[in-house]
């Protein structure tokens, strides 16, 4: 029989001991790495609106306008082809009836938004024959339609036209509600054969493509825009102009929509610097940095395929609201912060709590009974100010019956209102109060005589109780 030394036993039990402590620890370990996986990035979906009306039959270089806008197009969607995260749609106008007479509705989805749909797109556009008129402004309101409801989708509308509106519509009234409801973002417009930005230009971003060149390198541009991401880092900068400051959330609204587009919790990368943020660039934003005092920068645009770098002046420190560690009967005392001179509330804390401030000037009400008042109070950058109050005291208040009046703190000969008594409350109420001389005033609810009226200065010691009886 082999002999095992009681050494190798405890060494055999230490890792018993270990892998079963692994194995219990592993939901939590394995829920703590999921909980911290990026948010997938937005299904980006193009849909093209393509001009079909008549005039595209028209010379434009080498041929006709419709047969080289289709090639180029269609050379774009090759490229395409392996884009992940990627869904396209069609919708043509001009195409169904004949001009003349005048058809204002003549438009349709002819593609909706699918995976691996690029084939099908390309079908239909080889099957284009130009026939009626050009209602943009209609096409366009009806593009808001063709996207699907989505949580994580970025809707682009690119359109592709020869010409003007027709129909007495007005694109740019069409446009600037589709991005108002946040159905779609500023569509990109390429104009064939003719400069057309005056009027194109309130719509969207406008590119000009008086040439097939143009034509092409307007698409790509479009395409490039669409697709990639846009880099930034926000610099919250302390009092001496360094990005010190993190760890504040952050809203990214759309300026013109007033949508919010993202939300973030600011960080320092491991190199000490703003974390980098991958935004999308064909917005511009109002950033709200949710400080107290918030603070809050507007109409910041992004350069696609440059980093941008957003600088606030978020200079911060503490106030801490303590209470006498001895207190043991206030259990939820909070204070009223407001900035020094004004009446607005910034922020109602809790006492035994720190909270983080823009540094300034700030006033503290104190809702303890009597009310604290602390003005003037300092915050200074990475500095902690404290606050304590005095320890209170208890008054047992003692009534042979429930009736009316209060209790009053006696200030310089002066009466300051403290508490009422409830007319149906027993016939003993416990007040917690700061220390001080006070003075209570009582005529019970069975008295008919104000002549009856009960009076008693008592005065109250930091952590002692006192009983006060109002007895004749």
């Amino acid at each position: 029989m082999d002999f095992v030394s009681k050494s190798d036993i405890a060494l055999r039990l230490k890792i018993l001991f270990s892998l079963i402590i692994l194995f219990l620890s592993f939901p939590f370990v394995y829920g703590q790495l999921q909980e911290e996986e990026e948010k997938p990035p937005p299904l980006t979906r193009i849909l093209f609106v393509f001009d079909a009306s008549q005039s595209m039959y028209g010379r434009w270089q080498s041929d006709m306008k419709i047969t080289i806008a289709r090639k180029l197009l269609i050379n774009l969607l090759d490229s395409l082809q392996t884009v992940n995260n990627l869904e396209l749609g069609l919708r043509l106008y001009g195409h169904q009836f004949n001009f003349p007479p005048q058809v204002c509705n003549d438009t349709k989805l002819v593609v909706p938004f699918a995976k691996n749909n690029i084939p099908e797109i390309k079908t239909r556009l080889k099957s284009i024959v130009p026939k009626g008129t050009t209602p943009i402004a209609y096409a366009l309101e009806q593009a808001g339609y063709d996207f699907p409801a989505c949580d994580n989708c970025r809707n682009i509308i690119v359109l592709i036209t020869d010409g003007l509106e027709e129909c007495d519509g007005d694109p740019c009234a069409v446009s600037l509600a589709l991005q108002k409801k946040g159905v779609a973002l500023k569509p990109f417009i390429i104009g064939i054969g003719r400069n057309f930005s005056e009027a194109f230009d309130c719509v969207g971003t406008y590119f000009d493509a008086s040439s097939e060149a143009e034509f092409s390198k307007a698409l790509n541009i479009v395409i490039s825009q669409a697709l990639n991401s846009t880099t930034a880092q926000v610099n919250l900068l302390d009092e001496y102009g360094k990005p010190t400051e993190t760890n504040v959330s952050m809203t990214f609204y759309d300026n013109f929509s007033g949508l919010i587009k993202y939300n973030f919790v600011h960080t320092l990368n491991n190199k000490g610097l703003p974390d980098t943020l991958e935004i999308d660039p064909l917005l511009a934003y109002d950033i709200v940095i949710h400080t107290i005092p918030l603070r809050r920068i507007d109409s910041i645009s992004l350069t696609p395929g440059k980093h941008t770098i957003i600088a606030a002046n978020v200079p911060q420190g503490y106030l801490d609201l303590k209470l006498d560690a001895r207190d043991k009967t206030v259990r939820d005392l909070k204070g009223i912060v407001r900035q020094n001179g004004k009446m607005e509330t910034l922020n109602v804390q809790q006492f035994g709590q720190t909270e983080k401030y823009i540094t300034g000037i700030y006033d503290l009400e104190i809702l303890s009974l009597p009310r604290i008042y602390v003005n003037d109070i300092e915050i200074k950058q990475s500095h902690t100010t404290t606050i304590e109050i005095p320890l209170p005291g208890i008054a047992v208040i003692e009534k042979k019956a429930s009736g009316f009046g209060g209790v009053y703190l006696v200030d310089n000969n002066e009466l300051k209102w403290v508490y009422n008594f409830r007319d149906n409350a027993a016939q003993r109420e416990t007040l917690v109060l700061q220390p001080g001389t006070y003075k209570v005033i009582f005529r019970s609810k069975y008295s008919n005589r104000s002549a009856f009226t009960l009076e008693q200065t008592f005065k109250v010691e930091s952590g002692i109780s006192v009983n006060v009886k109002l007895y004749r």
